[in-house]
């Protein structure tokens, strides 16, 4: 399997690593990586690898057998053989964008207190779609909410706990649509705030700015009827 070193630092943007396989589909293996592969509505990571006589770059990361992680290239290439340790890099701008964007959606979750039925991350633009039968009556109320929240500062931290306590707890779970990974034994939490400052706990495999002031000023975009009893609604930077 992969070592997931952005689990266990999300601000990593370097570190090397060894080819351990190749994919059928042209991806390239590594036995750890920075890299975030595309799952939770968040896409893959991108960036580049170099190796002695080599560069690759790296246009996305995915999910590969086994609980490994592969490096998919910007176009088809040679790749380095099993047993070569390459340098990889991130695309640090657009992931720290990334990281900004998901802790934003989580906080869209707060003040929109209901059942999310999809989302997806974006570099400047995100959504989330709400089990919500009516719009929003007064945006300007709930983006004046979330920039609060922003400004708050509040820690964002995680939690582990077992696939029993999460099946006891199933009000932790947020999104309708994709449910928690289990079958590990443990899931991961989001936490965001802290004891009486906490305001939201929800399983989340994604990366995250360490605290909310780090996300910046939020716009809420507009809000779009999907189905009788559905409403996507986008977030974007204000800047």
């Amino acid at each position: 399997m992969t070592e997931m070193l952005f689990r266990q630092d999300a601000y990593a943007a370097e570190c090397v690593g060894t080819v351990i396989g190749h994919t059928d589909e042209g991806g390239l293996v590594l036995d750890r990586t920075v890299f975030y592969p595309t799952g939770g509505g968040q896409p893959g990571d991108s960036g580049r690898i170099l190796w002695s006589g080599g560069a690759m770059i790296v246009a996305t990361t995915v999910k590969a057998a086994e609980s490994q992680i592969a490096l998919v290239p910007a176009e088809p290439q040679p790749l380095p053989p099993l047993g070569t340790k390459v340098q990889q890099i991130l695309d640090w701008e657009r992931r720290h964008r990334l990281m900004r964007m998901h802790t934003a959606l989580h906080l869209l979750s707060v003040v929109i207190p209901l059942p999310v039925s999809g989302g997806a991350v974006g570099e400047g633009r995100s959504r989330l779609d709400f089990d919500m039968p009516e719009a929003p009556q007064d945006k300007e109320t709930l983006e004046n909410q979330l920039n609060q929240l922003v400004d708050r500062d509040l820690p964002v931290t995680e939690d582990w706990i077992t696939d029993a306590e999460l099946v006891a707890n199933p009000n932790l779970v947020k999104t309708m649509s994709v449910m928690p990974p289990r079958g590990t034994g443990h899931v991961r939490l989001i936490r965001v705030g802290h004891d009486r400052d906490q305001v939201d706990l929800q399983p989340c495999g994604g990366t995250h700015v360490a605290r909310t002031a780090e996300i910046g000023g939020l716009r809420l975009g507009k809000v779009e009827k999907k189905g009788r009893q559905n409403r996507r609604v986008y977030l974007h930077f204000d800047n």
